[in-house]
């Protein structure tokens, strides 16, 4: 059993998950309820820590952006294939995804047979959401490795009753550490939070950097310690601003 984690303090930098972390998971990704305190609580910490804090997400920032606003706010999106810094400057990872029309046809007949399962476009990653279908995951996984392989240099993201097809070598880990070399972030201690299996990259950059890693939920992880949910997570972040 891992540890709670210590009181947060105002110097550190924050680096947050989104879906599972700071809200609830929903059956589709547009399912998810936004609220009016989490929004407070992250306007408010970002201001009380100086600017360090950074949203670091499976969605794109567009997608960020239409649920929380925060459009000054740092963002890192699509598992770190888009971010955008403390100062509003974007990079995006353009490695081309030449495979994804290809593998978008032969997934349309699957899509077909099995109404369940959704399939996301976010543009530079492809991901198949099983949430409604359970009972299908080994399937989609062996499926979307079969998928995987049409490409040059693609990798699998799993995560929860989800697998992504993505560019390789860009992940959450590597968005955190880009943060790190720029202000507001540089010299901070970092901290990650996290729920899923696409987070496991950050937890690892933050531990190599003897930052705070923290986990929310049941299940296996690199990180130091842990948090039950999202209120936990919430009351947590809250304590450094009360």
């Amino acid at each position: 059993m891992k540890k709670t984690p210590p009181p947060p303090e105002l110097n550190w930098a924050y680096f947050l998950d989104v879906d599972g972390t700071l809200i609830e998971i929903a059956e589709t990704p547009d399912g998810v309820l936004v609220d009016a305190p989490l929004l407070r609580l992250i306007e408010q910490l970002s201001r009380a820590c100086g600017g360090a804090l950074a949203l670091v997400s499976g969605r794109s920032i567009a997608n960020l952006e239409a649920l929380v606003g925060c459009r000054h706010l740092p963002m890192a999106g699509l598992h770190g294939l888009e971010r955008r810094d403390a100062d509003g400057r974007w990079s995006t990872h353009t490695t081309a995804f030449e495979a994804k029309t290809a593998i978008k046809s032969a997934l349309l007949p699957v899509l077909e047979r099995h109404p369940g399962l959704l399939l996301e476009d976010k543009g530079l990653t492809l991901a198949l959401h099983y949430r409604l279908a359970p009972t299908l995951a080994a399937y989609v996984h062996r499926l979307m490795a079969r998928q995987a392989r049409l490409g040059e240099r693609l990798e699998l993201q799993r995560g929860k009753r989800v697998v992504e097809i993505k560019p390789a070598g860009i992940d959450k880990g590597s968005a955190i550490d880009a943060y790190l070399t720029e202000p507001p972030f540089r010299t901070r201690r970092p901290v990650f939070i996290g729920d899923d299996l696409n987070d496991e990259h950050g937890f690892a950059a933050v531990n190599r950097l003897d930052g705070i890693s923290i986990k929310v939920g049941r299940g296996a992880s690199c990180a130091r310690y842990r948090l039950p949910d999202v209120q936990a997570v919430r009351r947590w972040l809250s304590s450094c601003i009360s």
